[in-house]
């Protein structure tokens, strides 16, 4: 298995889903898309379990002090969400998305350039295209950007039957986009301690969490915000290792 191979098969599955949703996407019901998403949701829940196990990972562990564990991924999610509301990030990811509509497209006209857009913002604008990325980079696996490629080929499937080729052609940015990530998380892989991608595991576990709750309607948690929390995971695992 090759790094980047989780954003080939996102990629694949957009362009896929929007070539049946061009031919058909009127047999699909909305039922029955929304069933296979609460299903999706379950999926991400276990993947999200899974993620989160690293907390009592033996490496990990045994590298800070004794019930500094918890404490770490504790405060790696309190500081990043107030630094996440700080900088209004959820906020201005909708305002880019606005912004962008705007300006290629500022009527709505045509059909190419909103399923291009709209499509394009839907997939990149979300923590699991980053999380799922800097997982592959960092050779922990592609099951986050499995389940993002089930998603977005589902969506697409909506999109393009109304929205037309715009829908598969945002395959493009969202290659772009999830390489680059892909390439932060490489490049963490070989700078983070073992014990420091334990604690970014961990800590991507929970926002995964909330992704799941929001696909099955549980509860529309605002992962966006806490998204600085998975970079503070290692950073504040390096420090308090320091103690041990």
């Amino acid at each position: 298995m090759f790094i980047g191979l989780g954003t080939v098969i996102n990629v694949s599955a957009i362009i896929l889903g929007s070539t049946l949703g061009i031919f058909f996407g009127a047999k699909f019901k909305e039922s029955t898309r929304d069933l296979v998403t609460s299903t999706l949701g379950f999926v991400t829940l276990l993947a999200a379990v899974d993620a989160i196990r690293s907390v009592w990972n033996p490496v990990f562990a045994s590298a800070l002090p004794k019930g500094w564990v918890f404490l770490v991924i504790l405060a790696s999610l309190v500081i990043g969400a107030l630094l996440g509301v700080a900088l209004r990030i959820e906020e201005r990811l909708e305002n880019l998305g606005v912004a962008i509509k705007r300006r290629f497209d500022e009527h709505g006209s045509s059909p190419f350039v909103e399923g291009f857009v709209s499509s394009s913002l839907l997939f990149v604008i979300g923590p699991m295209a980053i999380m799922g990325s800097i997982s592959d980079g960092m050779h922990a696996g592609i099951s986050q950007l499995t389940l993002k490629s089930i998603l977005d080929g589902i969506t697409s499937v909506a999109f393009a039957a109304s929205l037309g080729w715009g829908v598969a052609a945002s395959a493009l940015p969202v290659g772009i986009y999830q390489f680059a990530w892909t390439g932060i998380g490489f490049a963490l892989g070989n700078i983070l301690a073992d014990y420091q991608v334990q604690a970014m595991t961990a800590v991507g576990g929970i926002l995964l969490l909330g992704i799941s709750f929001r696909l099955i309607r549980i509860a529309m948690i605002r992962v966006g915000t806490l998204l600085p929390s998975l970079f503070l995971a290692p950073l504040l695992a390096g420090a308090v290792h320091y103690f041990n």
